[in-house]
């Protein structure tokens, strides 16, 4: 049984679809510190101007350490009507903007002051893998009992569900012990993503924007992206990673 593991981002790139894809059990690790400004609370979409940050306020100062479960979203300012009207703005012409739009705008109707930024950010992608018809057996870190910090944590959440193989990040390998892997048994496979351009707005491909920039311009078609590309477990082209990603 091969199991994915990747903190909840915020509308992720399509090579984190593509790794939930693949992985028979798919764990949100989301017991894992909050990194500020990262891919946790905000993505990329492309507009007219360039590329622009679709961004999540969260209460962040002063909560130094917090884990991913833990933080909060920003309710003094209405950012959800903000994000809708950039969606609008930016996506309005698209090819598939009534019918993709209809599913962020009742996701962002549906949250309120009880959820977290981790509620949020697993319901978008639950409702990504089922447009996009991409079956996932999720489950969070945080409702399991795993032990340890770094490769260690991952050691115990993938025998935790009974892995046998751990389907690891691009950038993993700069960070993870794969030794304490091989050590119970557990084999390692790289998801290394990169996807062939597509159709958008705004003149030339920009690469690893958030999914929706995809499903705005292609519909569910989009999972041909996932599915038909030059990504190959161990052997593919690594893509563009920004630099505060965390990878898993």
């Amino acid at each position: 049984m091969v199991v994915g593991i990747h903190q909840p981002n915020f509308l992720p790139w399509l090579g984190y679809f593509y790794k939930v894809m693949r992985s028979d059990r798919f764990i949100f690790l989301d017991n894992a510190q909050y990194t500020k400004n990262s891919f946790i609370n905000r993505n990329r979409i492309r507009t007219q101007k360039g590329v622009q940050w679709l961004t999540v306020p969260v209460l962040a100062k002063g909560r130094f350490g917090q884990m991913i479960t833990e933080v909060e979203m920003v309710w003094d300012t209405d950012w959800r009507h903000r994000h809708l009207q950039t969606l609008i703005t930016t996506y309005g012409r698209a090819p598939f903007f009534h019918e993709v739009f209809a599913i962020f705008e009742s996701s962002y109707h549906s949250i309120d002051r009880k959820n977290t930024l981790a509620d949020f950010n697993i319901l978008l992608i639950q409702k990504v893998c089922d447009y996009l018809g991409v079956e996932a057996s999720c489950v969070r870190a945080s409702e399991l009992e795993p032990g340890g910090q770094g490769t260690d944590l991952l050691v115990s959440l993938c025998r935790e569900l009974g892995a046998t193989a751990y389907l690891s990040g691009s950038g993993a390998a700069k960070y993870q012990d794969d030794s304490k892997f091989a050590a119970v048994g557990i084999e390692v496979r790289r998801s290394m993503f990169h996807a062939k351009p597509y159709s958008q707005l705004w003149g030339q491909f920009v690469e690893n924007l958030s999914v929706i920039d995809a499903m705005m311009n292609c519909g569910q078609a989009a999972r041909e992206l996932i599915t038909d590309t030059s990504a190959r477990e161990s052997e593919a082209c690594v893509p563009l990673v920004e630099k505060n990603e965390q990878v898993r």
